[in-house]
């Protein structure tokens, strides 16, 4: 089986953006997504992004267009200014991981967490939150977060943060099919095009 690893996290609105069409994708070619979330501001600082608040004003500007454009085309709701962004998403982040060291599908908790800060101005950081958000998609909610919040899972959640750095993914979401990266949610119709094609990927070394 073709495997796609799937780097996210849940705070990213680009992440939320592609989650439904990656989700898609992967029915329809029978690919199987390995979800790897990160440590985003850690990715930003190793492989040159910047957090917002930190990006010119420009930049920022541009941004609220880009979400505007890419809202209306993947015609999910988005609010573009959320009361509760950025905040600390690394327990949203590694109850994901729980979920999936548990052998659980966490794609119904995943599509929530986004929607909790991008549709409905709900705090990701806040325990009560995430614990709704678990209990309402049939997850135990005390055995996520003592996992969550276990070693095993920080040591997953920064080996996920160095593969997505030596992938050189500048940012979130980030998509690798054998060796290829790309680069957000507006790359999921290339990754579609590779899976189906059944090209070679296209790699840096290979490049030379």
């Amino acid at each position: 089986m073709t495997v796609i690893d799937y780097y996210l996290s849940l705070i990213s609105p680009y992440a939320y953006l592609g989650h439904a069409p990656v989700l898609a994708l992967a029915r329809e070619t029978g690919a199987r997504l390995a979800y790897k979330p990160v440590r985003i501001f850690e990715l930003f600082s190793a492989n040159g992004g910047l957090p917002l608040g930190q990006r010119a004003p420009a930049r920022q500007r541009y941004r609220l267009v880009e979400l505007q454009r890419a809202r209306a085309q993947r015609e999910v709701p988005l609010n573009l200014a959320p009361k509760f962004f950025p905040v600390d998403p690394s327990l949203a982040d590694r109850c994901l991981i729980a979920l999936c060291e548990a052998g659980r599908d966490p794609s119904s908790y995943m599509d929530a967490a986004f929607r909790a800060i991008w549709a409905h101005d709900q705090d990701l950081a806040d325990r009560d939150v995430l614990a709704r958000l678990l209990r309402d998609h049939g997850h135990d909610v005390e055995a996520t977060f003592a996992a969550a919040q276990s070693e095993a899972v920080g040591a997953i959640y920064e080996a996920n943060t160095a593969a997505a750095i030596a992938a050189d993914l500048p940012g979130l979401p980030g998509y690798v099919l054998r060796g290829e990266p790309f680069w957000g949610q507006d790359r999921v119709e290339a990754l579609r095009e590779a899976l189906l094609s059944g090209r070679e990927p296209f790699l840096i070394d290979a490049g030379r």
